[in-house]
């Protein structure tokens, strides 16, 4: 099969190759990838920079979806020929992925590969951030920054659906207009309007009660000082390349709650293993998520799809920031 392979660090040193496909073992899957989405993390992991960190010789690529061609011995919930979506801790962007029968989730017929391919990281990262650690409420204001990014347009999907006011914060006409088209009540454009000034006049002065950051250091920063009393601020990642130093006498004087979110953890790809009892709550949570795809409550929006062999390109133009959703890589 064809796959991606890194054999040192670095995106100049990836290269598309033949490899071998290895034998399953017990309670593992092997799909046949229709879709593998391009995140600001893979990159991070070719350059030897993420916490998840793989050593060379790796093939990148976390989210797939497509068709199970193969099953091991003891997987009980997948047959040969069922539409899934799997999480994977590398081994994505490849015509053939091997993945523990614990991370993959059934896909309904009337989500596209395409589609599917954002739910296993991007999607499910918004689900738990703002469902399961912030317990984000109907008629809360949730703050979105990046939002015209994968995990950003998911944020504010997730938002919506968990019956939030949401302000979505991007860095151009058309992103700001893709954050509304995908269902945000105010959204603000940083480079024109101080976000920190508008959130405050958006809230009567009170702020916003969730806010949702995968960019991190001035970003983060200025969050603390639009965030209402009681609020939950998440440090989802640092695209801006900066990780800021959190002045605990804010959280002190407004009784504010910093939440991390590593989406791995639950996965299985930390060193912790994750909590007992999880792929019942996984398998809930992607159903939940899957269903409301189907019913067109949620909109993944596809950038570009590619050839596996384009994949330079795809992550090139992901770092260049000219992407609103995400780009899909089609073996």
């Amino acid at each position: 099969m064809k796959a991606v392979v890194c054999r040192q660090y670095g995106l100049a040193h990836a290269r598309l190759e033949s490899v071998e496909s290895r034998p399953l073992a017990a309670g593992e899957v092997r799909i046949a990838v229709k879709a593998s989405g391009v995140s600001f993390a893979n990159l991070l992991v070719i350059e030897g920079k993420h916490q998840n960190r793989a050593n060379p010789p790796f093939t990148p690529g976390t989210e797939v979806a497509g068709i199970v061609l193969e099953c091991g011995p003891a997987v009980l919930q997948f047959k040969v020929g069922d539409r899934v979506v799997a999480g994977v801790r590398n081994g994505g962007h490849a015509e053939e992925v091997i993945a523990p029968e614990g991370t993959v989730f059934a896909l309904p017929d009337a989500v596209d590969f395409a589609s599917a391919s954002h739910f296993p990281t991007l999607y499910a990262t918004a689900y738990a951030a703002l469902h399961w650690r912030a317990a984000l409420q109907p008629g809360e204001t949730l703050l979105v920054h990046g939002a015209a990014g994968g995990s950003g347009l998911a944020a504010v999907e997730i938002g919506r659906q968990l019956g939030a006011r949401v302000i979505a914060v991007a860095s151009s006409p058309a992103k700001v207009e893709a954050t509304l088209r995908h269902g945000a009540d105010l959204a603000i454009n940083h480079r024109e309007v101080d976000f920190r000034q508008a959130v405050l006049e958006a809230t009567s002065g009170r702020g916003a009660d969730v806010i949702f950051d995968p960019v991190g250091g001035s970003v983060f920063d200025q969050s603390l000082r639009c965030i209402a009393p009681e609020g939950r601020i998440l440090p989802i990642g640092f695209a801006g390349g900066t990780i800021p130093q959190i002045p605990a006498n804010l959280l002190l004087v407004k009784n504010i709650s910093a939440l991390g979110l590593y989406w791995g953890y639950y996965m299985g790809w930390a060193h912790q293993a994750p909590p007992a009892g999880m792929t019942p709550r996984l398998r809930a949570a992607f159903a939940q998520m899957l269903e409301w795809a189907a019913q067109g409550h949620l909109k993944p929006e596809t950038h570009a799809t590619l050839p596996l062999a384009c994949f330079r390109e795809a992550l090139q133009n992901l770092a260049n920031r000219d992407v609103i959703g995400r780009i899909v890589l089609a073996p």
